[in-house]
């Protein structure tokens, strides 16, 4: 009997490089798209565009993407990883999402966060020591808007980050009521508590680390769903990869386009610089899936089953990885890697 994990591919758009030369961020854009398309061809359940306003990744306005990708896509559902609401308009938001759900006929998912950069803040005028409130606030609000949403009542609001909203009715609502939105967390336990207080469906980011870091987590957003009296809700994981024929292969592939992006990123946080070992660490026992499609595909099982996940995301991108060895990869995602994943769930299911 076939599991029904959800299975996705994540895109921060990453810069890629043609004959030693970084692409134009327009055309990074286009290969995105052409990206989603394949994967919706192949059955992918999810396509997921990630918000940075970096020289580094080309996706700053995720629905816009995602509306052309919904123009030539017939089934997989689309979303951001993530939306960084603390320096957005929650309202522009859902307006921007509930247009997405219409034009591509319900397909439309967000998963909110505070991101993992911080540029935005400058850019929209925001201020860093507002970083907490910032998110609470608009989170407290957006609940709100998604409440209205389901019952057509009108929103009423008030708080300290922006004006308060009495009696207003937000356009276009969504045509079945619903817009699934998920809450994404790298690491905070008062995310996690957060998820659960506004009855949202949890997205863990897992970039780092054996993922069994991450049962707590688990563990504490079932005991908080509990306490505030709400039901069960999905939990989900993003995680880096990439796929090739062999695991030599893959990890050949990816490892120095792993290691400039997480160099240039780790030298702006005061991190060491990376290591061949490090990489074949996170590789055999961390959070990266790469390898050959029986690999990937085991550790993918093992990590749903281990962390009771309903759906899984493969962030497929990595720095300047080319968009053909990326097609590549979701290529064999798609083929090979995701109907081995649901014939190991079931087989231990």
């Amino acid at each position: 009997m076939e599991t029904q994990i959800e299975l996705g591919l994540d895109s921060f758009g990453d810069v890629t490089h043609e004959n030693g030369q970084p692409l134009p961020q327009a055309r990074v854009l286009r290969n995105v798209v052409a990206e989603a398309v394949l994967a919706d061809q192949l059955g992918v359940y999810f396509i997921g565009l990630g918000e940075h306003h970096r020289p580094d990744f080309s996706i700053s306005s995720p629905e816009i993407v995602l509306a052309a990708i919904a123009g030539q896509t017939t089934q997989i559902r689309l979303g951001t990883a993530v939306t960084v609401l603390s320096s957005d308009d929650p309202v522009r938001v859902f307006q921007r999402f509930s247009t997405l759900d219409a034009v591509s006929n319900g397909r439309a998912e967000i998963i909110l966060g505070r991101g993992s950069f911080t540029e935005s803040f400058p850019l929209f005028g925001y201020k860093l020591d507002q970083y907490e409130q910032l998110f609470e606030e608009k989170l407290e609000l957006f609940a709100a808007l998604l409440g209205s949403n389901r019952t057509g009542e009108p929103v009423s609001w008030s708080g300290k980050t922006r004006g308060p909203l009495n009696q207003v009715r937000v356009y276009p609502p969504t045509e079945s009521g619903k817009l699934t939105t998920w809450i994404g967390v790298g690491g905070s336990p008062e995310s996690v508590v957060r998820a659960a207080k506004y009855q949202l469906p949890l997205m863990l980011a897992i970039i780092g680390g054996d993922p069994r870091r991450f049962k707590p987590f688990v563990e504490l957003y079932h005991r908080a769903l509990t306490q505030f009296g709400a039901p069960i809700l999905p939990i989900g994981v993003h995680s880096p990869g990439h796929i090739a024929e062999t695991d030599a292969e893959a990890r050949d592939q990816l490892w120095p386009h792993y290691r400039e992006m997480r160099d240039r990123i780790g030298a702006e946080r005061g991190w060491p610089p990376s290591s061949r070992a490090e990489f074949e660490q996170e590789a055999e026992r961390g959070s990266l899936y790469v390898g050959s499609p029986e690999t990937v595909a085991r550790k993918i099982a093992a990590t749903v089953k281990l962390l009771g996940a309903a759906r899984f995301d493969l962030k497929y991108t990595s720095g300047a990885l080319p968009h053909e060895l990326a097609m590549r990869s979701i290529e064999l995602y798609g083929r090979e890697v995701m109907p081995r994943v649901k014939a190991q769930l079931a087989l231990v299911g």
